[in-house]
């Protein structure tokens, strides 16, 4: 099967455990990697022939902004799912969603949350 990848998609949103972070948000960096047949728009040239990629851009961001979840584990849930809902070509979609400034005392680097789900599922 084949693949796209959309990376480094960094959104603003008010997904978090802590209170304050549901109020005054943090960013966030999302990777998808989406399975589908690009047989066609590989031969034709022809953009109608594959997915549009500024909407799915354009529906990761919208879900990171409006969401107010407690947990990252349910925005990448969300995001997978809103994904697989809103195209028809898309048979399986991963998703790599990262908490560059996660607060946690003592701890610089970032969470990342790494989920793979399918039309199927």
């Amino acid at each position: 099967m084949d693949s796209i990848h959309l990376t480094g998609i960094r959104c603003y949103g008010y997904t978090g455990f802590l209170p304050e972070e549901q109020v005054l948000g943090q960013w966030f960096e999302v990777d998808v990697k989406l399975w589908l047949d690009l047989s066609r728009p590989a031969k034709t040239d022809n953009i109608e022939d594959t997915i549009d990629y500024r909407r799915t851009i354009s529906l990761i961001q919208n879900l990171v902004k409006t969401s107010k979840f407690a947990l990252v584990e349910r925005l990448a849930g969300a995001i997978a799912d809103g994904i697989l809902e809103d195209s028809g070509g898309i048979n399986q979609v991963q998703v790599i969603l990262s908490k560059p400034a996660a607060p946690i005392p003592d701890f610089s680097g970032k969470i990342s949350i790494e989920l793979t789900r399918s039309k199927s599922n």
